[in-house]
């Protein structure tokens, strides 16, 4: 979600060391992006970072403090870290002005997959790790074509706290506290840092705001590889009481592995937020866990679900 609104092509903030820019042709379309690979040999293994509505690929490089960057912690502990500006966004913005709808997006995301594999090391496979949006073209993806290890999503779930449809009429002190939350939640120069990131959201992925429950009951019993989803402390876009969850996850009946957590200390934005470190821990041990569970063909290593939990 944005703060502000600035011209889709404007240029990314610096990088974190380590961090480089990156171009990626993949379904008639430039994917800009962001990488960072581990220094010392070949990646463990991928993550491919979506951002969501309104926000680039620097999402998960945050400038504000050097502990916020997802791309740099990756490449630390042996991953490859992949942030790909979706379609409508950072370069393409240009060439679809009007962005694509999920199941477009989705077919350029399976693309920039495969084009990525085809060009760089990706150690034993991919794992998607999504915000927001980005959350909901994840899950459309992997209901699709699964293709990857394992998916983390943050800032999404299956009802709305608010009506989507009326979310752009308010006033815009409550706009930024849905974004946001508590401005303490996150370190100084966060929000200046912040302008370079945000983009106005394109027209047509505007449009299928409102239809995102009916989608999500759709392709819910259609993912079938494990799956994280966490929900910052003070989320406020989406229906998170212990009743909602329990509905979203009654849906989720394919996947072998099921997480649903709580961040605290964290807004909507997690990977810009004080508790940025902590997320991207948790979402890289999932990570490790699911490798780890890749080495064995008995289901029984897995530990199962807990639908409707929520684990600290």
């Amino acid at each position: 979600m944005s703060v502000s609104r600035t011209d889709r092509t404007t240029p990314s903030p610096s990088h974190s060391a380590g961090v480089r820019p990156l171009l990626l042709a993949c379904a008639g379309l430039t994917l800009s992006g962001l990488l960072a690979e581990p220094a010392d040999g070949p990646p463990r293994a991928t993550v491919v970072a979506v951002h969501g509505g309104g926000m680039r690929a620097g999402y998960f490089d945050g400038q504000a403090d050097a502990d916020l960057s997802l791309l740099t912690l990756g490449a630390r502990l042996g991953f490859t870290v992949l942030a790909l500006d979706r379609p409508g966004y950072g370069h393409s913005a240009a060439q679809v002005p009007d962005g694509l709808t999920l199941e477009e997006q989705a077919d350029v995301l399976a693309a920039a997959l495969e084009a990525f594999a085809g060009r760089y090391a990706v150690g034993r496979g991919l794992f998607l790790l999504a915000h927001s949006y980005g959350g909901k073209l994840a899950l459309t993806s992997v209901a699709r074509t699964p293709g990857v290890l394992a998916l983390d999503a943050s800032g999404v779930g299956h009802r709305y706290g608010i009506d989507p449809a009326g979310h752009r009429r308010l006033r815009r002190h409550l706009e930024w506290e849905h974004n946001w939350g508590p401005l303490g939640l996150y370190p100084p120069g966060t929000f200046r840092a912040a302008e370079a990131l945000v983009a106005p959201v394109p027209v047509r992925e505007a449009a299928e705001v409102p239809h995102w429950p009916r989608t999500f009951g759709e392709l819910a019993p259609r993912i079938g590889i494990p799956l994280r989803l966490t929900f910052a402390e003070h989320e406020t876009w989406w229906r998170t009481q212990d009743c909602d969850i329990a509905e979203m996850t009654s849906q989720l009946t394919g996947a072998p592995v099921l997480r649903i957590e709580r961040q605290p200390g964290a807004g909507h934005n997690i990977s810009l937020g004080r508790a940025a470190r902590s997320y991207h821990l948790r979402a890289l041990a999932f990570f490790e866990e699911c490798l780890q569970w890749a080495e064995d063909d008995s289901a029984a290593v897995r530990p199962p679900s807990a639908p409707g939990t929520f684990a600290a």
